[in-house]
C-alpha cells in the first residue's frame, strides 16, 4: 500500500472509538483531517458521520461519501445490524475505517467533546439569544481575532449538530473561540453548554423565536440560561440591560452577572444615530463607525464592547473590529440602487420583525416606504396570534405599501385591514405572482424592506427589484 501523509490528523480511527464508545469494525491506514455530515461536502481523509433527518437517512450516503475521498464512516448500531454485510463490503472495495456506535448524532457531540478537551487553555465565548446571536457572535469573533488567533463559528452553526461542526475548527494555534449556541428544543442547551463549556456567555434577548417546540418565553427563558451552567466565579453573564426576564436570568449563576447597553456599557459617551449609514459610537475617547444600521445593531455592538471591556482588550483593536464590520448574507443589509433594498430575509421571527418594521419606519428616508413581508415559522400554536399581531404593528406604522407572503400571513393581513381597511396592503401565496404585485408598485427612491423566514428565500425578489429603472404604478 502506498504510504499515506498523517500530517494534520484530527483523529485517529482510535480515538473515534474511545471519544463515542463505538466499536472498530474496519481499520484503514488513512488519516482523519475533518469530519462532514454531508456527503455532498464529503472529501478526502474526511470521517463521514451520517445522520437520519426527517426526509433521508446519511447512511443511504454512505457510498456517495466514499467514493469523494472520506477515509472513515461513523455508523450506527441498528443500521450496522441491518446493513452491516453490505457497508463492509463498501469499506473494503474504498479501504475505509468503519466505527459503529449506538447513536450518531450522540456520537458527534461525544467525539466534539473529545476534540475541545484538548485545548484547556482556549478562552470560549458563547452568544445565544431569540434574535441578534450571529451579529453579535461575528462582532465579538472581530474584535477579538484583532487582538489573538480566533475561531468564529460559521454561519450560524449553532445547533446540536452545528455546534459540534464548529468544535471540530479549534486548533492548538486558537486563542479565542466564539461559539453561537441556539435552542429549538427542551435540553438542547445542555447538549450545547456540555461541548463549548464557556468562559463568557452573551444572552442578547429573550423573544419568541422557536416558541413552538419550547411552549412559552419562560421556556425559552429557562433553556436559554442554562449557557451560563458552566461559568466560574470569575467568569461573567453578559445581559442587556432591559431585558424583561433579567432578573430571572441572573439568578443562581456561576459568574459574575454584568448588564451591557447604552446606561451600563463601561466607557460609553452614547451613539449618534447615522441612519442607513449606521451609529456613530462615543467610546473611550474613539469616535467608532460602526456601520451596521438600526438601534438593534448599536445594541449588538455594545455587547461586544461590554466583553472587549471584561477581557482588558486595547480599545483602538476594539474600534478596528467593529468599524470593519459587514452585514452577513440577509441579515440587514443595505443593497443601494434606484431602489434602495433592506434585505433582511435569513430568518424571521416576532422579534426580528417588530425591530425591522421600526427601523424601516424611523429611518430617515425622502422616499416611499415599502414592506415585504414573510411567514414566520416554528411558532406552533402561538403563530395565528403572533401573525396578527405582525399584521397589526405594520398597520400602525408610516408605511406606503405592505406585501405579505406566505400562507401564515393571512392572519397577518386579516389584522393590518381590521386596523386600517383594505388600501395599501396585499396577500400572495405564490412568489411569481409576489414579484409580479411587487414590480408593479415600487419605484425609483423607494425603500423596500424584504424580510421573511429562511424557507421562503425572500432574496429571490431582489434581482427583480434592481432591475426597475423608474418602476411601476405606485399606489
Amino acid at each position: 500500500m502506498t504510504s499515506i501523509n498523517h500530517a494534520g490528523t484530527l483523529f485517529t480511527v482510535g480515538e473515534v472509538a474511545q471519544a463515542t464508545g463505538g466499536v472498530v469494525v474496519r481499520r484503514s491506514a488513512k488519516p482523519i483531517r475533518s469530519v462532514v455530515i454531508d456527503s455532498r461536502t464529503a472529501v478526502d481523509f474526511c470521517l463521514f458521520v451520517p445522520l437520519a433527518g426527517e426526509r433521508a437517512n446519511g447512511h443511504d450516503f454512505i457510498p456517495e461519501a466514499a467514493g469523494r475521498g472520506a477515509s472513515a464512516v461513523l455508523a450506527g448500531a441498528g443500521v450496522w445490524a441491518n446493513q452491516g454485510e453490505r457497508l463492509a463490503e463498501i469499506a473494503e472495495r474504498d479501504d475505509i475505517s468503519c466505527v459503529v456506535a449506538d447513536d450518531t448524532l450522540a456520537a458527534l457531540q461525544d467525539l466534539a467533546r473529545f476534540h475541545m478537551a484538548r485545548f484547556p487553555r482556549l478562552f470560549r465565548v458563547g452568544v445565544t439569544g431569540s434574535s441578534g446571536k450571529t451579529t453579535v457572535k461575528e462582532l465579538i469573533g472581530a474584535v477579538l481575532s484583532r487582538n489573538a488567533p480566533t475561531m468564529v463559528s460559521a454561519g450560524n452553526l449553532n445547533s446540536e449538530i452545528g455546534v459540534p461542526l464548529s468544535a471540530f475548527a479549534v486548533t492548538a494555534e486558537h486563542r479565542y473561540g466564539v461559539f453561537e449556541m441556539g435552542v429549538n428544543r427542551p435540553g438542547e442547551m445542555d447538549v450545547l453548554a456540555s461541548i463549548v463549556r464557556p468562559n463568557l456567555a452573551v444572552l442578547t434577548n429573550i423573544g419568541t423565536a422557536h416558541i413552538g417546540p419550547l411552549g412559552s418565553r419562560e421556556g425559552i427563558a429557562a433553556e436559554k440560561k442554562k449557557i451560563a451552567s458552566y461559568l466560574k466565579k470569575s467568569e461573567a453573564f453578559f445581559i442587556y440591560e432591559e431585558e424583561s426576564f433579567y432578573g430571572f436570568l441572573s439568578r443562581d449563576s456561576g459568574g459574575r452577572v454584568i448588564p451591557y447597553g447604552p446606561r451600563h456599557t463601561q466607557g460609553l459617551q452614547g451613539g449618534s444615530d447615522q441612519g442607513l449609514d449606521g451609529t456613530a459610537i462615543d467610546w473611550e475617547g474613539l469616535l467608532i463607525r460602526f456601520p451596521l444600521a438600526g438601534f438593534h445593531n448599536y445594541r449588538n455592538a455594545l455587547a461586544a464592547i461590554a466583553v472587549a471591556s471584561f477581557l482588558k482588550l486595547p480599545p483602538q483593536s476594539v474600534k478596528e473590529g467593529l468599524e470593519a464590520a459587514a452585514p452577513l448574507f440577509g441579515r440587514s443589509q443595505i443593497l443601494r440602487g434606484k431602489i434602495t433594498v433592506i434585505q433582511d430575509c435569513y430568518n424571521a421571527n416576532p422579534d426580528s420583525m417588530a425591530q425591522a418594521l421600526a427601523f424601516l419606519s424611523e429611518v430617515s428616508w425622502t422616499g416611499r416606504r415599502i414592506a415585504v413581508l414573510g411567514s414566520m415559522r416554528e411558532l406552533g400554536d402561538h403563530g395565528p396570534g403572533l401573525h396578527r399581531t405582525l399584521g397589526r404593528n405594520a398597520a400602525a406604522l408610516t408605511l406606503d405599501a405592505v406585501f405579505f407572503f406566505g400562507e401564515e400571513t393571512r392572519d397577518a393581513l386579516d389584522a393590518y385591514r381590521e386596523a386600517r381597511g383594505a388600501a395599501a396592503a396585499e396577500w400572495c401565496g405564490d412568489f411569481d405572482e409576489l414579484a409580479r404585485r411587487v414590480t408593479a408598485v415600487v419605484r425609483t427612491g423607494d425603500l423596500v424592506l424584504v424580510k421573511g423566514s429562511r424557507a421562503l428565500e425572500l432574496e429571490r425578489l431582489v434581482p427583480f427589484l434592481s432591475a426597475q429603472d423608474t418602476a411601476g404604478e405606485g399606489v
